[in-house]
């Protein structure tokens, strides 16, 4: 193409920055390789062949389309571009993961998150097969080969009716949800691990009078007036809490940790590293916020 646009062999390797000879031993081993002569040539000018003439502009495309190749990489080295794919518990993504993606795209339109949700074992499972970039979760019985960033600490907190007799307490004791009947997660989950375990410390192995699989579901049953429920505080939005309120238990294992996970000897591209980043840095700030409004008696 450069010696097409030139005309002239020593001028095209100049743009080049190739010698003229280079730029004519290549140009012949096309040739060769295409089985057909692309330039006349004569003393004065170098012009296109007729079957030149046919594949230049298929050529000129295909530079382009390299050219756009190239440009694409180099932004996604930068981490100016690309895709970053997340597994993460239904709770981290009812609410916390949505408002760091948002934040997150807002200063980097050009790269796109793709979040799963599922339950923990699946997080790791997906992490360990390379079926996304890192997990979102709080895991009990972690794989000691996989490598964790913590994020933040999660406070689980009694939902209930406004109605209801413990509505008047600021703070409740475990004790006190040992007589109502309870809407707990599924076994499986990091919530109903965690409230459990509080229960088991002071001696009470509770059963649930129902028990279901999303947070969507307990708000709904707490709502009409079945029972109180445990949910984690960073996914409790105060819309979702009409006719509702939340208290906090006084008791140290009601707490989750939520972490990010990777998969050991794997280096996340430069948007996944970019993201993570950004989701670490927003977990802390969230914390600091959480923990200031715990302190005012929220």
């Amino acid at each position: 193409m450069a010696v097409a646009q030139a005309g002239n062999f020593t001028r095209a390797a100049q743009s080049l920055h190739i010698s003229q000879p280079a730029l004519t031993v290549q140009v012949r081993q096309f040739e060769e390789t295409i089985g057909a002569r692309l330039l006349d040539r004569n003393t004065r000018t170098v012009k296109l062949t007729r079957i030149g003439q046919q594949l230049a502009p298929v050529v000129q495309r295909l530079l382009k389309e390299i050219e756009g190749v190239v440009h694409h990489a180099h932004d996604m080295a930068a981490g100016i571009r690309g895709l970053v794919s997340v597994a993460a518990i239904p709770s981290g993504c009812a609410r916390l993961l949505p408002r760091m993606i948002s934040a997150f795209r807002k200063e980097n339109p050009g790269i796109t998150v793709s979040l799963k949700d599922v339950i923990a074992p699946k997080v790791v499972t997906m992490v360990k097969n390379e079926e996304v970039d890192f997990g979102v979760g709080c895991f009990t019985d972690m794989d000691p080969s996989i490598h964790v960033v913590p994020l933040f600490t999660d406070h689980l907190r009694a939902v209930l009716p406004l109605q209801s007799p413990l509505a008047g307490k600021r703070v409740l004791r475990l004790q006190d949800l040992i007589g109502p009947p309870l809407i707990l997660m599924d076994p499986l989950t990091s919530v109903r691990m965690a409230v459990d375990r509080a229960f088991e410390s002071i001696g009470h192995f509770p059963t649930p009078a129902y028990e279901v699989t999303y947070m969507s579901s307990v708000l709904g049953m707490v709502k009409a007036g079945l029972g109180v429920a445990f949910l984690p505080s960073s996914s409790l939005e105060m819309a979702e809490l009409s006719g509702l309120t939340s208290r906090a238990v006084n008791h140290p294992a009601l707490t989750r940790r939520m972490v990010a996970v990777q998969k050991p000897g794997r280096q996340l591209s430069p948007a996944a590293m970019k993201f993570l980043n950004a989701l670490v840095a927003g977990c802390r700030n969230a914390e600091n916020v959480e923990n200031a409004a715990a302190s005012q008696g929220r």
